[in-house]
């Protein structure tokens, strides 16, 4: 027979518990047979999980310290200022502070809005939003109106990194959870587009909030705008994913093709240029590294005129990831 004994407000299992906390220990019959069940055990289990997932999270913004170069987000790198958020899961948490940031507020009624207020708003020296096609402009400009299908393929090299990844990371802090297996977006993705507006009423960026309809997880969170970077003639799509005390951004390189799809693209090339960065903050301090991974957008309409997305990540040269959307009015 286990001898049941209850854990007191100011016990702490060994440090495993916080203080305040009620657990149960059952001793297990024999002499140094005891064991923590019930209550206590989830707790344990919780709290190790929380404890090495900040030892993950440290690391992480450790080495893109060591990685990047510090940078003036109020000064001459401002185009990288970007929504972060605090400790916890990400998911939409991060809207109301950045709102609060830029003196706004959030307009969750926008049952038409789109990630941007109008595709013209990327006219430059590479692009004019007139040559687009009229269902890829209505995507970008009135998103919460279509719903999703997705389809995920990794590159057998690339797919157990992926896994570890979004198990360590994606799903744990909800946010930038790749989609491992196929099955995992079997169901397709729920959409919902809120908006961050200005002082004056003006949208300023679109938050675009993804998640599994099976479990509710967020897949992504992202914040959606479009900015100009240092010494460019041609506006990109801005798209940051908030994180603790940091972020991961991309600019996309807008460009119509002959058919009127739209391609966006993350290439290489020089700090200040179009690709994907990773900027982290230390108190008043901030870093930022411009990181090997490019993505590659094409949006078309196929041949029975469905709207679909072809989206390809790379790391370096190397395919890591295939996904595939298919958007159809709501």
């Amino acid at each position: 027979m286990p001898v049941i004994v209850r854990l007191g407000q100011n016990c702490d299992a060994g440090g495993l518990l916080p203080r305040g906390s009620w657990g149960t220990v059952a001793v297990m019959g024999g002499p140094g047979e005891t064991g923590v069940s019930g209550d206590c055990r989830e707790r344990m289990a919780a709290v190790t999980s929380e404890r090495l997932g900040r030892a993950l999270d440290m690391a992480s913004r450790g080495w893109w310290r060591l990685a990047g170069r510090r940078v003036d987000l109020d000064g001459g790198h401002r185009w990288l200022d970007a929504p972060t958020c605090g400790p916890g899961p990400v998911g939409a948490t991060w809207l109301r502070a950045e709102a609060e940031r830029l003196g706004g507020f959030v307009r969750e009624d926008v049952s038409g809005g789109g990630l941007l207020p109008s595709m013209s708003v990327l006219d430059g020296a590479g692009f004019r939003a007139a040559g687009l096609d009229q269902a890829v402009r209505h995507f970008y400009e009135h998103t919460a109106c279509w719903r999703m299908e997705a389809w995920a393929q990794w590159s057998a090299l690339f797919q157990p990194g992926g896994e570890l990844v979004s198990r360590l990371f994606g799903r744990r802090v909800q946010q930038l959870a790749l989609p491992a297996r196929p099955l995992d977006v079997a169901r397709g993705m729920d959409s919902r587009v809120v908006h961050l507006m200005d002082a004056d009423g003006e949208q300023h960026a679109a938050g675009w909030l993804r998640t599994l309809p099976a479990t509710g997880e967020f897949v992504y969170s992202g914040c959606y705008s479009a900015r100009l970077l240092p010494g460019s003639d041609q506006p990109s799509v801005h798209v940051a994913f908030p994180l603790e005390s940091g972020n991961v951004q991309v600019f996309l390189r807008p460009s119509v093709q002959a058919d009127g799809s739209l391609v966006l693209s993350s290439p290489s090339g020089a700090f200040g240029d179009d690709g994907a960065y990773v900027t982290v903050r230390d108190g008043r301090e901030a870093y930022a590294a411009r990181v090997p991974i490019h993505e590659r957008f094409h949006v078309y309409r196929d041949h029975r005129g469905v709207l679909r997305t072809d989206h390809e990540l790379r790391l370096y040269r190397a395919l890591v990831l295939r996904l595939h959307y298919r958007m159809e009015p709501a």
